[in-house]
């Protein structure tokens, strides 16, 4: 999951005799007094941060001129001077910040300008940009150029409650290269996932276009990214565990894989049933039980080849602390979905196998266990909601 709040890199490029550092800004605004660098016939500079101003977009900032080109830009944190990179137009007339800048900070920009007669402009402008307390970010899920499994939905978790939802959700558009219909549903105040009705079509191009800079999410709380984000989808994985036979049948594009052996949850601990995602891989990870509600029954330091299934504990991993016999055969587990492995992580296990040959956004099947299905927001697991139940929980 990536956060997107990235501190602008120091740094300076030449440009014939024109050094570029970097700006920032927001609201519609120049310098000088007014903001505009030049006398009459003189190029205009414009900065999109009123000098003074607070609360000033991490995007949108940049410089302009008419009536000529910029030949100097120079932007710097006013704490320390720290230049900041910038890139300039290949006709001279714009310039803006390599990278977005950071929240809560004060810029210094300077600019000058000269036209074809030798007339010169200088604008400056000092400004703030939004404040983290006045701000609101999304951490998503999944990160732009990846490639996961058909059943992985588009996954936003706010830092702050959002109490403007339909305004926040309007701003972030989901779309497939498969032309499914893809829709919003909101889990409480501070998560918002999409999907559309039925898995992703395999070998489908996912865009998501993020624009929530300056959109209002709750009184005096605005959101600050803007990009863009795609990935795609792989081959069709669907596995699906059988508690009363202890078995789970991998089907990839419609085709039986393979038929791997399992120990699901015990009777006293049952696997959840319901369609869920694998939203993390670990080649090897530590597993406490008394980090989900169980007293110290468990505290294994390297379970092997485990990926995540719910946010409350649920994993499919190796194990290899167990009798080799109990695979296929028998419930024994905390609630996991146990196949055999060795310690280590090596070796040519079924564990192993299943690990290889899995990615995130696949999906995994629990039916005929004894326990209720998992819940749709406990990990990415909307699939267990009607599409109708889906669709009431859009704002948009």
């Amino acid at each position: 999951m990536k956060r997107q709040n990235i501190v602008a890199v120091c740094a300076a490029v030449a440009v014939g005799a024109l050094t570029l550092t970097a700006c920032g800004g927001s609201a519609k605004a120049d310098n000088d007094t007014d903001g505009k660098g030049g006398a009459e016939g003189a190029p205009r500079i414009t900065i999109s941060a009123k000098d003074g101003s607070t609360g000033a977009s991490i995007n949108a900032t940049g410089v302009k001129v008419s009536g000529g080109k910029l030949t100097t830009v120079k932007m710097t944190t006013s704490a320390d001077g720290a230049e900041v990179d910038g890139t300039l137009s290949a006709d001279g007339a714009t310039w803006k910040p390599k990278e977005q800048l950071e929240r809560g900070t004060k810029y210094r920009i300077s600019a000058t300008a000269k036209d074809s007669d030798g007339d010169t402009a200088a604008a400056n402008s000092i400004f703030t940009t939004v404040s983290n307390d006045n701000s609101f970010i999304g951490t998503y899920t999944p990160d732009n150029g990846t490639t996961v499994g058909v059943g992985m939905p588009v996954s936003f978790t706010f830092d702050k409650a959002i109490t403007n939802k339909k305004d926040v959700q309007s701003h972030i558009t989901v779309t497939s290269s498969s032309g499914q219909q893809v829709v919003g549903h909101w889990f409480g105040t501070q998560r918002l996932d999409f999907r559309p009705e039925e898995y992703w079509k395999a070998g489908s191009k996912v865009t998501m276009k993020i624009d929530l800079d300056g959109v209002e999410g709750a009184n005096g709380i605005n959101g600050v990214q803007k990009k863009t984000v795609t990935f795609t989808v792989g081959r069709s994985q669907v596995s699906t565990v059988d508690a009363n036979t202890q078995k789970m049948t991998v089907t990839r594009d419609g085709r039986t894989l393979k038929t791997v052996p399992v120990s699901t949850g015990s009777t006293a601990h049952p696997t959840y049933n319901g369609q869920m995602v694998i939203s993390e891989k670990f080649v090897q990870t530590r597993m406490n039980g008394s980090t989900v509600g169980f007293g110290g029954e468990y505290d294994i330091s390297d379970v092997p080849h485990a990926m995540r299934l719910s946010q409350s504990g649920t994993f499919i991993h190796g194990n290899y602390w167990s009798s080799p016999g109990i695979f296929g055969s028998q419930g024994t587990s905390h609630g996991c979905v146990g196949m055999q492995d060795v310690r280590g992580a090596g070796g040519d296990t079924t564990a192993k196998w299943f690990y290889d040959n899995s990615l995130v956004g696949d999906v995994v099947i629990v039916k005929n266990s004894h326990d209720k299905t998992v819940a749709p927001d406990n990990g990415l697991n909307g699939w267990n909601m009607s599409w109708s139940e889906w669709t009431a929980g859009s704002a948009a």
